[in-house]
């Protein structure tokens, strides 16, 4: 929607991770380094850990982007709330193996001429698990196992990489895993950018899409993403693509820190499930102040100030109805005419 108003070729803030937005800060350029290095092992497990949003994901697609198509084959298991059996099904289902009906032991011996195939080609096989703070000590266990399927000479035939959260290194330090941590060749956690490196992360996936400065970004504006994103990607493209929806529909070219600090706070209400406090208890919250004067002429500084305060709301209360009826009415315009242009 925002990105015809902008002029854009593309949504440059979609959640969705995309190699082409990769943005090579010093930790995710760490990060790759890592990945690149144990690759280059050609065994054992991968480890890279990071906050909710921190680019975990995209740094694989970024990985599988730069990897050799002829010389990798990939899979992928995103649900690990699972038994330790299950995964394994799952892990033969990634890599193309049909699963239904068949007992462990027939399915492992497909596995593994699966591998000495793609092996006898000059292919590595890639395993990529998300989300490894929720699997069970059986389930990693399994995992480990399968890493153990070697040919002659030694010759290890799966790599795995895993990507959690942080408290999956906890689960790592557990005494049971022992044996898979022998197996861990590369390891690393991803941060958040900061301050200096998101400015550049939102200008280098604005520039992706044909960003010429429309809109403008006031130093002000930057500084409030970054305050109330704390620099984590996933939330900065949630918020920009909040204030680039609302600059769009209020036909705004230059986004400001109070714009940004406005959106922040109605996009966290609506995460939260919140709305904003009525009229009517403002209107209480007067009424109680004055009857604590007495109906006196005189009041204290404490009240002075809180009438400020509920004054205060009552014209932030009155500035995000009016903005979002503003919004509102936009969209329905917008609707309207697209309906028409339909019939």
């Amino acid at each position: 929607m925002y990105e015809k108003f902008y002029e854009f070729t593309a949504m440059p803030f979609q959640l969705t991770p995309d190699s082409r937005f990769f943005f090579g800060s010093k930790g995710h350029s760490r990060a790759i380094a890592h990945l690149i290095y144990g690759l280059s092992q050609g065994e054992g497990f991968i480890i890279v850990t990071g906050e909710v949003g921190a680019g975990k994901t995209t740094l694989v697609e970024r990985l599988w982007a730069e990897l050799d198509r002829d010389t990798y084959t990939l899979a992928r298991i995103n649900t690990t709330q699972v038994a330790a059996e299950d995964l394994f099904r799952l892990t033969m289902s990634a890599f193309g193996i049909a699963t239904q009906g068949i007992d462990k032991a027939t399915l492992m011996r497909s596995f593994q001429e699966m591998l000495r195939a793609y092996a006898a080609g000059g292919r590595r096989c890639l395993l990529v698990v998300d989300e490894a703070q929720n699997l069970s000590l059986p389930a990693l266990e399994e995992l480990r196992m399968l890493s153990n399927v070697t040919f002659e000479g030694g010759q290890t035939a799966l790599q795995t990489i895993l990507l959690g959260q942080p408290q999956f290194r906890r689960k790592l330090a557990s005494p049971d895993l022992d044996q898979l941590r022998q197996r861990v060749l590369a390891s690393y956690h991803l941060g958040p950018l900061s301050e200096e490196e998101t400015r550049a992360y939102i200008e280098y996936r604005l520039h992706a899409v044909g960003w010429t400065n429309n809109p403008t970004f006031t130093d002000g504006a930057f500084a409030a993403i970054y305050h109330h994103t704390g620099g984590v990607p996933r939330r900065v493209n949630r918020l920009c693509s909040r204030v680039l929806l609302y600059g769009s529909l209020e036909e705004v070219h230059n986004i400001t820190g109070p714009m940004v600090d406005n959106t922040a706070a109605e996009l966290q209400r609506d995460l939260e499930g919140g709305t904003p406090q009525s009229g009517s208890d403002l209107a209480a919250g007067i009424a109680e102040a004055i009857s604590e004067t007495d109906g006196r002429d005189t009041y204290t500084l404490e009240q002075r100030g809180n009438y400020a305060e509920l004054t205060r709301r009552i014209q932030a209360l009155e500035d995000a109805v009016a903005r979002r009826e503003r919004v509102f009415q936009r969209l329905m315009d917008m609707f309207s005419g697209f309906n028409a242009g339909r019939q």
